[in-house]
């Protein structure tokens, strides 16, 4: 057929030479599958915003935002894959660094024209390994978003049990008169504070290692870091629901967790260029977040077990219930916020180990030399589903509660309403400042009678 193009020893029929009604009926399934899709995605934000479910309803825009991301890239692969064609190098440069062995053949370039076949070059980038790195930056971006949903709503199941005990808390007589105990009494204190001496480091790290993976948070815990919290942040308000501020500051982070920030498509591009055969790279990687999951989590029932020892060393008897004292210092580099970058980074890496797998597994087939030795391969993948389940099961649980044991709240601990009121009267007062300074004052004093209990909990 005139027209075509040869490509790989066959003739690749262009658009001029198709008929007009298959054209016509893959745009028709394309656009109606894009439709259907991007109604559903319509349907969840209004139910989300109908259930006052602002964090998830960002976090559903932030996926908006990756999925317009991806489909610039897409762009950008579809309109240069002509033009890197046309970026010739010489064909020795080709043998260095590769994912596979170079077969006995020469190696070809995989363009449609002779231009650098002209010049005694070969093309950078060959139109199919151009389709296939776009399959692969799609499928690990569909991916990470679907295991990170995944995963954080397998973390707000796992808190099943601290709704409960906050619900029982809230039932509990207030007037019940309290009683003097000696720091020892108190479980949470025997339970963290048992050895907890020279023995410690080893002993005490080991027991903290293995309790994440059977309770990671005890009733006990709870109802300690609960009172810790209200009385610094919440003083005289005992009856807050520690609960349901929690799980709107863990919706609020997993807008964060269910994007690709830009350190994560710095980290994507140095996976992809230690892909070499032979170095056996990935073997290693795949073990980093499965340890790094553990460190975290032994980090934070560390930070636990510390709040009990810091009160055994201020009191020696309590009246009432334990009460710990928050504090940054309890965490790393003094930054309770890095342990959710550390857990991003683990989710991103097991959506990779797992995209890459399913997409060389589709690709090029199991015994493709890119896929590694078979045994290699899939202990990548197990390891991968045992990270991503245990992320789900023990590490976000612990990090829903233990991310608030530092100095400061987080805005969550206002319902939507009264942070936008408080949103409206910052803007209102900075503008009547630089109007009139009486004018603000008058702002200022208006605002005090309905957000001042709000605002008196602010401590930053």
């Amino acid at each position: 057929m005139a027209g075509g193009a040869e490509v790989g020893g066959g003739l690749e029929i262009t658009l001029e030479h198709t008929p007009t009604w298959i054209v016509a009926a893959v745009c028709s399934v394309i656009i109606v599958l894009s439709l259907v899709f991007e109604r559903l995605l319509h349907g969840l934000g209004k139910r989300l915003k109908k259930g006052s479910k602002k964090p998830l309803y960002d976090a559903l825009l932030k996926i908006k935002e990756e999925l317009m991301l991806l489909g610039f890239i897409s762009l950008l692969l579809s309109v240069f894959q002509g033009a890197a064609q046309k970026i010739c190098v010489r064909e020795s440069i080709m043998h260095h660094m590769l994912p596979c062995p170079l077969p006995p053949l020469p190696t070809a370039g995989g363009a449609t024209s002779d231009y650098c076949q002209r010049k005694g070059k070969v093309p950078i980038l060959s139109v199919e390994a151009t389709h296939q790195l776009h399959i692969f930056i799609f499928a690990l971006a569909v991916t990470h978003v679907v295991l990170s949903a995944i995963t954080a709503i397998l973390g707000i199941a796992q808190t099943r049990n601290l709704r409960r005990w906050e619900e029982q808390i809230q039932l509990n007589n207030e007037s019940d008169p309290q009683m003097i105990k000696h720091v020892q009494e108190f479980k949470f204190i025997r339970d963290h504070v048992k050895g907890h001496g020279k023995r410690w480091k080893i002993h005490g790290w080991l027991r903290l290692f293995f309790k994440q993976l059977y309770g990671s948070v005890t009733e006990e815990d709870y109802t300690a870091m609960r009172l810790g919290f209200i009385t610094k942040h919440c003083k005289g308000h005992l009856k807050f629901n520690f609960y349901k501020y929690m799980i709107r500051a863990f919706e609020a982070d997993f807008k964060k967790v269910v994007g690709i920030s830009w350190y994560l498509w710095a980290f994507l591009v140095v996976l992809l260029l230690l892909n070499v055969h032979g170095w056996y790279i990935y073997i290693w990687l795949s073990l980093a977040p499965l340890i790094l999951l553990l460190v975290v989590g032994s980090k934070m029932e560390h930070i636990i077990t510390e709040l009990a020892v810091e009160v055994v060393q201020k009191h020696t008897a309590i009246e009432g219930d334990v009460v710990v004292t928050p504090s940054d210092d309890f965490f790393w580099f003094h930054r309770p916020k890095l342990v959710l970058h550390l857990i991003h980074i683990v989710l991103f890496q097991n959506a990779f180990e797992i995209a890459f797998f399913f997409w060389l597994l589709v690709t090029f087939g199991f015994k493709s030399c890119i896929m590694g030795k078979p045994g290699y391969a899939l202990a990548r993948l197990v390891i991968s589903v045992v990270s991503q389940l245990l992320c789900g099961y023990s590490t976000l649980p612990l990090y829903a509660i233990v991310s608030h044991m530092g100095n400061s709240f987080k805005k969550a601990i206002f319902d939507d309403n009264v942070s936008e009121g408080l949103v409206h009267w910052a803007q209102n007062a900075r503008r009547c400042k630089g109007k009139n300074t009486t004018n603000a004052e008058v702002g200022g004093s208006s605002v005090d009678g309905k957000y001042g209990g709000a605002i008196q909990m602010t401590n930053a």
